[in-house]
């Protein structure tokens, strides 16, 4: 493959993971192996043999060296905001059997919640026990 040919398919593979196919960081690191394989190609490297062994050996040795800190730093912090409701005080606005999803409200606004204790009537005060994404894990006061 020729040299150019090299820098495309690793801009389109970071494209790719950029735009489209949100894979981990696993296409940035084939990407930059690509990218690499593309500038040494036009150093002067023309076997197609040790291109490819090239772009095999730089894209497994990123992906072991490098992928986990890059993954670790752009991982999503929890969302403080809502962490910040455990604790808090709300009323249901249904009937949530034990174990089941409802609705309560708290802060003045909806939300999905799950029922962690003992059966919860309308209108019951709950206190917010743990937050799992967006559902409220509550018992009844």
């Amino acid at each position: 493959m020729p040299w150019w040919g090299w820098i495309v398919f690793g801009a389109l593979l970071l494209g790719a993971e950029l735009f489209v196919i949100p894979t981990d960081f696993f296409l940035v690191f084939l990407g930059v192996s690509a990218i690499a394989v593309g500038a040494v190609t036009w150093l002067g490297v023309a076997s197609a043999t040790v291109q490819w062994l090239l772009f095999a050996a730089g894209a497994v040795v990123s992906l072991v060296l490098f992928r986990r800190r890059f993954a670790a730093r752009s991982a999503q912090p929890a969302n403080p905001r809502v962490e910040g409701l455990v604790g808090e005080v709300g009323t249901a606005r249904e009937p949530i059997a034990a174990g089941a999803t409802g609705r309560v409200e708290l802060r003045g606004s909806p939300w999905s919640a799950q029922n962690v204790g003992d059966a919860i009537e309308s209108g019951a005060r709950v206190r917010v026990e743990r937050v799992e994404g967006l559902t409220l894990c509550v018992r009844r006061i």
